[in-house]
């Protein structure tokens, strides 16, 4: 199939190509399809599944929660608890999907009538999962049953530890496992090797999203045994605000279930129920019901930044409160906290840059630096991803020789097998995580030869992604058709998130009418059909690169076709809609 408009090669080097996938074959005459079956057949919806697709409910997604592995011993290990008045601890990691599973879980106790424990690690004193230290001590101090979220999948000499003192653990993870699992009374995670096709189906749910099965899995044993002959069960379905939250700022794929969990935790979010989430909204500035961009680039930065700088367990206490001053307290240091965040990524982020300028020649950048605050290097990795297009490994190195690192990949190479391979092989003190994003800890000397094994490993990988690279295009518009009605219209089709992608517009031809730089390297640029219908567009983070360059030097005679997303732009009250460009090319 030829390139959207000829394009072959944008101003960012890439060709422009329809998403649809193979042509979707009907009787000649049939009606034509509407934007949204439109936009859900180029996401790969069968025809036959359409109905399901435009309106996902969690009644038409959610799988039988007995399919994976331990999940019936986990609820039925966690309803005697409940039963028996035990002491519950649950340990959660220190990101807003670790933060969301743990307040999932405390609050549904809650309401079941006890009140756990939770526990957060401190990120720089404990780092990431739960030590033996923590677990014997939650044990001694009285908890007979410790449930770890979003973490615990290798944390072998940990759980074992645990056992001997006598503290049953119950693990509810989602990050890859080994062929050998640690000791627990249960594992419940999508991702273990040992599961079978439903099981292993749903491995792209954050750990918020396995939590949310397990409470499901909780009330099902509660019933079947009478336990609410005489008092109220917890509406489930109450906390998908918590679920949405965690699977969007987690970078699950929104496919399925986990786009169910956003689509119906959206509306309950609207509602303001959770007080902690609503103080959140408003310190982030925002004056309508959250969206799922505002999940990942609002709400969850926020929550994010209490275990990145500040006190690992903010974000639980923020969700699980029942004072609103308190509340409204925690959501404003939390804010107070992200801008500080901002202030130690930039420094990082230059050094980092620096440090990757000399990979030009490397599949896989690994940038390392000492003194660098290891609460910012996921996001400095994902920035780096971002701009060079590769996958992308920061470390953090301190005094003692002993650096922390955080990945980010790209569709197509799985990070986060390549880092337990590293682990298995020696090179690392320990690793884990997922296809688009890893942790680690290494030792300062072998971060070079971790570097040329990544080199080994994902070469091929990193170049077969690049050679598929294009700029996947739904619709084009004239410049007068970037509208509110449009982005209304592109929405019926979401939430749009990781494996979701929002609907990506080119619109044209346009010429440049004025360009400027505004904020921390951002673009801002009117452009104007032959017409005279104007669009507004920004680029993000993109003053700098080719596409910023030819922006801001445009010839004004010469006509361009811009792509990006439009979005409703609603500053001072005024809706409008606006374009953020993604890339850009000649039309003449």
């Amino acid at each position: 199939m030829p390139p959207v408009l000829n394009i072959s090669q944008s101003i960012l080097g890439q060709p422009w190509r329809w998403r649809a996938l193979a042509a979707d074959h009907r009787d000649a005459g049939a009606t034509p399809d509407d934007l949204t079956t439109q936009l859900l057949l180029a996401r790969g919806v069968a025809r036959a599944e359409l109905d399901q697709h435009r309106a996902p409910s969690i009644r038409a997604f959610m799988p039988d929660p007995s399919i994976f592995n331990d999940m019936d011993r986990a609820a039925e290990r966690l309803a005697d608890a409940v039963t028996g008045g035990e002491a519950i601890a649950v340990f959660g990691d220190y990101d807003v999907d670790g933060a969301t599973s743990a307040a999932l879980l405390i609050l549904l106790l809650r309401a079941l009538g006890v009140a756990a424990r939770p526990y957060i690690p401190d990120r720089l004193m404990e780092g990431y999962g739960p030590s033996s230290e923590a677990l014997v001590r939650l044990g001694a101090e009285g908890a007979r049953l410790i449930v770890t979220v979003d973490c615990g999948a290798q944390a072998f000499e940990a759980l074992a530890m645990a056992r001997e003192a006598g503290v049953d653990v119950i693990v509810v993870d989602h990050h890859k496992c080994l062929p050998a699992l640690p000791v627990a009374y249960a594992l419940v995670n999508p991702n273990r090797l040992d599961e079978v096709d439903g099981a292993a189906a749903h491995g792209h749910l954050a750990a918020v999203g396995v939590a949310f099965l397990l409470g499901a899995a909780l009330l099902r044993v509660l019933r079947a045994r009478g336990y609410f002959a005489e008092r109220a069960e917890p509406r489930l379905l109450d906390l998908l605000d918590i679920v949405a939250l965690g699977t969007v700022a987690d970078v699950a794929a929104l496919k399925g279930l986990n786009r169910a969990f956003v689509a119906q935790g959206l509306k309950v979010m609207a509602r303001g129920g959770n007080i902690g989430l609503t103080a959140l909204a408003e310190a982030s500035r925002l004056t309508r019901a959250p969206t799922a961009t505002d999940l990942g680039f609002a709400l969850g930065p926020r929550i994010n930044a209490g275990g990145r700088v500040g006190k690992a367990d903010l974000g639980v206490r923020l969700l699980t409160t029942t004072d609103a001053a308190e509340a409204r307290a925690i959501a404003a240091e939390l804010d107070r906290l992200n801008e500080e965040r901002r202030a130690i990524e930039a420094v990082v982020q230059q050094e980092a840059e620096d440090a990757a300028r000399h990979q030009s020649n490397r599949a896989v950048v690994v940038a390392a630096g000492h003194g660098w605050h290891p609460g910012v290097i996921g996001i400095v990795a994902g920035r780096l991803k971002e701009k060079f297009g590769r996958p992308a490994i920061v470390i953090a190195l301190d005094e003692h020789g002993v650096g922390k690192g955080s990945g980010r990949s790209v569709s197509g190479v799985d990070l986060g097998a390549a880092v337990l391979s590293a682990k298995d092989q020696g090179l690392l003190v320990a690793g884990g995580g997922h296809p688009m994003a890893a942790g680690l800890t290494i030792a300062a000397d072998r971060v070079e030869a971790f570097g040329d094994f990544l080199e080994d490993r994902l070469a091929s990988a990193v170049a077969n992604a690049a050679d598929g690279r294009a700029l996947l295009v739904d619709a084009i518009v004239a410049p007068g058709g970037i509208t509110p009605a449009l982005v209304e219209a592109l929405d019926a089709a979401g939430p749009y998130g990781m494996g979701w992608p929002a609907p990506r517009i080119v619109a044209g031809p346009v010429r440049v009418v004025k360009a400027d730089v505004v904020g921390n390297g951002h673009l801002r640029a009117v452009v104007a059909g032959d017409d005279g219908r104007s669009i507004k567009t920004v680029a993000f983070r993109q003053a700098h690169s080719a596409l910023g360059e030819m922006l801001l030097g445009a010839p004004r005679h010469r006509r361009l076709w811009v792509a990006g997303r439009a979005k409703i732009d609603d500053w001072n009250g005024r809706t409008s809609a606006e374009l953020h460009l993604d890339d850009a090319a000649w039309a003449d």
